[in-house]
Protein backbone atom coordinates (compact mmCIF):
# COMPACT_ATOMS: atom_id res chain seq x y z
CA UNK A 1 0.00 0.00 0.00
CA UNK A 2 1.11 3.57 -0.89
CA UNK A 3 1.46 6.37 1.50
CA UNK A 4 -1.17 8.45 -0.25
CA UNK A 5 -3.69 5.51 -0.03
CA UNK A 6 -6.06 5.25 2.69
CA UNK A 7 -8.47 2.15 4.00
CA UNK A 8 -11.42 4.07 1.77
CA UNK A 9 -9.12 3.69 -1.28
CA UNK A 10 -7.97 0.42 -1.39
CA UNK A 11 -8.08 -1.60 -4.23
CA UNK A 12 -6.36 -4.41 -6.72
CA UNK A 13 -6.75 -6.40 -10.16
CA UNK A 14 -6.93 -9.68 -9.79
CA UNK A 15 -5.32 -11.03 -13.02
CA UNK A 16 -6.51 -14.03 -14.57
CA UNK A 17 -4.91 -15.42 -17.66
CA UNK A 18 -7.04 -16.89 -20.15
CA UNK A 19 -7.00 -20.29 -22.60
CA UNK A 20 -9.43 -20.55 -25.57
CA UNK A 21 -10.07 -19.67 -29.01
CA UNK A 22 -12.57 -16.87 -29.71
CA UNK A 23 -14.62 -14.16 -28.21
CA UNK A 24 -17.90 -12.17 -28.92
CA UNK A 25 -16.37 -8.84 -29.33
CA UNK A 26 -19.25 -7.63 -27.80
CA UNK A 27 -19.48 -9.82 -25.03
CA UNK A 28 -19.17 -7.83 -21.64
CA UNK A 29 -22.89 -8.65 -20.59
CA UNK A 30 -22.18 -12.67 -21.19
CA UNK A 31 -19.35 -12.18 -18.96
CA UNK A 32 -20.76 -10.17 -16.44
CA UNK A 33 -23.52 -13.30 -15.93
CA UNK A 34 -21.45 -15.69 -16.63
CA UNK A 35 -19.16 -14.44 -13.11
CA UNK A 36 -21.81 -13.42 -11.10
CA UNK A 37 -23.37 -17.24 -11.30
CA UNK A 38 -19.86 -17.62 -9.66
CA UNK A 39 -19.18 -15.13 -7.38
CA UNK A 40 -22.69 -13.38 -6.76
CA UNK A 41 -21.46 -10.90 -4.44
CA UNK A 42 -20.38 -9.34 -7.31
CA UNK A 43 -22.78 -7.27 -8.40
CA UNK A 44 -23.84 -6.36 -5.00
CA UNK A 45 -20.11 -4.24 -3.98
CA UNK A 46 -20.46 -1.43 -5.49
CA UNK A 47 -16.56 -1.23 -5.92
CA UNK A 48 -16.24 -4.03 -8.38
CA UNK A 49 -15.45 -4.07 -11.77
CA UNK A 50 -14.66 -6.14 -14.64
CA UNK A 51 -12.00 -4.81 -17.10
CA UNK A 52 -12.66 -5.36 -20.58
CA UNK A 53 -11.39 -8.52 -21.82
CA UNK A 54 -8.56 -7.08 -24.96
CA UNK A 55 -9.48 -8.88 -28.07
CA UNK A 56 -7.26 -9.26 -31.40
CA UNK A 57 -7.95 -6.23 -33.52
CA UNK A 58 -10.65 -6.38 -36.63
CA UNK A 59 -14.17 -6.29 -37.42
CA UNK A 60 -15.01 -10.11 -37.11
CA UNK A 61 -17.08 -11.37 -34.50
CA UNK A 62 -16.25 -14.02 -32.64
CA UNK A 63 -13.29 -11.97 -32.48
CA UNK A 64 -9.69 -14.22 -31.82
CA UNK A 65 -8.45 -14.45 -28.59
CA UNK A 66 -4.61 -13.18 -27.90
CA UNK A 67 -2.41 -15.66 -25.95
CA UNK A 68 -1.98 -12.48 -23.68
CA UNK A 69 -5.51 -12.07 -23.31
CA UNK A 70 -6.52 -11.21 -19.67
CA UNK A 71 -9.61 -11.38 -17.45
CA UNK A 72 -9.57 -8.82 -14.46
CA UNK A 73 -11.86 -7.81 -11.98
CA UNK A 74 -11.10 -4.75 -10.12
CA UNK A 75 -12.04 -5.31 -6.58
CA UNK A 76 -11.88 -4.01 -2.64
CA UNK A 77 -8.69 -5.54 -1.38
CA UNK A 78 -9.95 -7.42 1.54
CA UNK A 79 -12.08 -9.29 -1.25
CA UNK A 80 -9.56 -10.18 -3.53
CA UNK A 81 -9.02 -13.74 -2.14
CA UNK A 82 -12.26 -14.71 -2.28
CA UNK A 83 -11.79 -14.99 -6.41
CA UNK A 84 -9.31 -17.57 -6.36
CA UNK A 85 -11.54 -19.95 -6.38
CA UNK A 86 -12.45 -19.36 -10.03
CA UNK A 87 -8.81 -21.04 -10.99
CA UNK A 88 -8.75 -23.73 -13.30
CA UNK A 89 -12.81 -23.21 -14.11
CA UNK A 90 -13.73 -23.43 -17.26
CA UNK A 91 -16.87 -20.50 -18.10
CA UNK A 92 -18.76 -20.64 -21.33
CA UNK A 93 -19.16 -16.64 -22.65
CA UNK A 94 -21.61 -15.87 -25.15
CA UNK A 95 -21.11 -19.90 -26.81
CA UNK A 96 -17.60 -20.02 -26.28
CA UNK A 97 -15.43 -21.92 -23.94
CA UNK A 98 -12.77 -19.70 -21.57
CA UNK A 99 -10.31 -21.71 -18.69
CA UNK A 100 -8.86 -19.34 -16.18
CA UNK A 101 -5.29 -19.91 -14.79
CA UNK A 102 -3.98 -19.23 -11.54
CA UNK A 103 -4.55 -15.68 -10.05
CA UNK A 104 -2.48 -13.20 -9.35
CA UNK A 105 -2.48 -9.44 -7.73
CA UNK A 106 -2.04 -6.73 -9.15
CA UNK A 107 -1.39 -3.24 -7.20
CA UNK A 108 -3.04 0.41 -8.17
CA UNK A 109 -0.38 2.75 -8.66
CA UNK A 110 -1.01 6.27 -8.91
CA UNK A 111 -0.02 7.36 -12.21
CA UNK A 112 -0.48 10.90 -13.30
CA UNK A 113 -2.42 9.95 -16.66
CA UNK A 114 -5.66 7.34 -16.51
CA UNK A 115 -8.21 6.21 -19.21
CA UNK A 116 -10.99 4.57 -19.48
CA UNK A 117 -12.60 2.60 -22.62
CA UNK A 118 -15.66 3.43 -21.29
CA UNK A 119 -17.43 5.44 -19.47
CA UNK A 120 -21.80 5.33 -19.29
CA UNK A 121 -23.92 7.82 -20.68
CA UNK A 122 -27.38 8.70 -20.10
CA UNK A 123 -27.22 10.48 -23.78
CA UNK A 124 -25.41 10.58 -27.25
CA UNK A 125 -24.54 13.65 -26.76
CA UNK A 126 -20.80 14.66 -25.73
CA UNK A 127 -21.57 17.72 -23.99
CA UNK A 128 -24.33 16.48 -21.77
CA UNK A 129 -22.05 13.58 -20.94
CA UNK A 130 -19.51 15.71 -19.86
CA UNK A 131 -21.38 17.66 -17.68
CA UNK A 132 -22.43 14.46 -15.87
CA UNK A 133 -19.09 13.41 -15.67
CA UNK A 134 -17.87 16.76 -13.90
CA UNK A 135 -20.57 16.99 -11.68
CA UNK A 136 -19.06 13.38 -10.11
CA UNK A 137 -15.55 14.03 -10.51
CA UNK A 138 -16.39 17.45 -8.08
CA UNK A 139 -18.21 14.62 -5.80
CA UNK A 140 -15.27 12.29 -5.43
CA UNK A 141 -12.72 15.46 -5.26
CA UNK A 142 -10.82 14.68 -8.56
CA UNK A 143 -9.28 17.36 -10.53
CA UNK A 144 -6.69 17.40 -13.83
CA UNK A 145 -7.43 17.51 -17.12
CA UNK A 146 -10.85 15.84 -19.17
CA UNK A 147 -10.35 14.69 -22.84
CA UNK A 148 -13.05 12.97 -23.78
CA UNK A 149 -13.27 10.75 -26.81
CA UNK A 150 -15.36 8.49 -28.78
CA UNK A 151 -18.73 7.24 -28.31
CA UNK A 152 -19.44 3.30 -28.90
CA UNK A 153 -22.54 1.52 -27.93
CA UNK A 154 -22.98 -1.38 -25.64
CA UNK A 155 -25.50 -3.99 -26.27
CA UNK A 156 -27.83 -5.14 -22.70
CA UNK A 157 -30.25 -7.48 -21.85
CA UNK A 158 -33.02 -4.64 -22.67
CA UNK A 159 -31.22 -2.16 -25.50
CA UNK A 160 -28.00 -0.82 -25.84
CA UNK A 161 -25.96 1.48 -23.21
CA UNK A 162 -23.93 5.12 -25.26
CA UNK A 163 -20.57 4.90 -23.31
CA UNK A 164 -17.56 7.77 -24.25
CA UNK A 165 -14.16 7.01 -23.64
CA UNK A 166 -12.13 9.25 -21.27
CA UNK A 167 -8.85 10.76 -20.04
CA UNK A 168 -7.48 12.78 -17.41
CA UNK A 169 -4.17 13.85 -17.38
CA UNK A 170 -2.60 15.93 -14.73
CA UNK A 171 -3.73 14.08 -11.51
CA UNK A 172 -2.12 14.22 -8.45
CA UNK A 173 -1.07 10.81 -6.56
CA UNK A 174 -4.28 10.29 -3.81
CA UNK A 175 -6.61 11.17 -6.60
CA UNK A 176 -5.09 9.12 -9.14
CA UNK A 177 -5.69 5.87 -6.64
CA UNK A 178 -9.25 7.04 -5.60
CA UNK A 179 -10.73 7.61 -9.29
CA UNK A 180 -9.12 4.08 -9.99
CA UNK A 181 -10.59 2.48 -6.62
CA UNK A 182 -13.88 4.36 -7.09
CA UNK A 183 -14.61 4.29 -10.59
CA UNK A 184 -17.45 6.80 -12.13
CA UNK A 185 -20.80 6.51 -13.92
CA UNK A 186 -22.61 2.20 -14.08
CA UNK A 187 -22.66 -0.80 -15.41
CA UNK A 188 -19.00 -1.22 -13.54
CA UNK A 189 -19.64 -4.85 -14.08
CA UNK A 190 -20.03 -4.87 -18.08
CA UNK A 191 -16.52 -2.61 -18.26
CA UNK A 192 -17.42 0.50 -18.14
CA UNK A 193 -16.11 3.32 -15.62
CA UNK A 194 -13.04 1.82 -14.99
CA UNK A 195 -9.77 3.88 -15.10
CA UNK A 196 -6.23 2.07 -16.29
CA UNK A 197 -2.85 3.56 -16.33
CA UNK A 198 -2.11 5.32 -19.84
CA UNK A 199 1.13 6.98 -21.07
CA UNK A 200 0.08 10.05 -22.86
CA UNK A 201 -3.29 11.80 -23.47
CA UNK A 202 -2.17 12.51 -26.69
CA UNK A 203 -3.42 9.58 -27.75
CA UNK A 204 -6.68 10.13 -27.16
Amino acid sequence: MTQVQNEDDEAVDVVFPIEGQYLARDHAHELRQTLCLQMPWLETDAHVGIHPIKLVPGSDSPALLSRRSLLLLRVPTQRAQELSTLAGLDLMVAGQRLHLGTAHLRELQPHTTLYAYKVAADSENEVVFMAAAERELAELGIGGERVCGKRQVLSVTDGVVNTFSLMLHALPPDQSLRLQHKGIGRHRLLGCGIFIPHKSAAAV
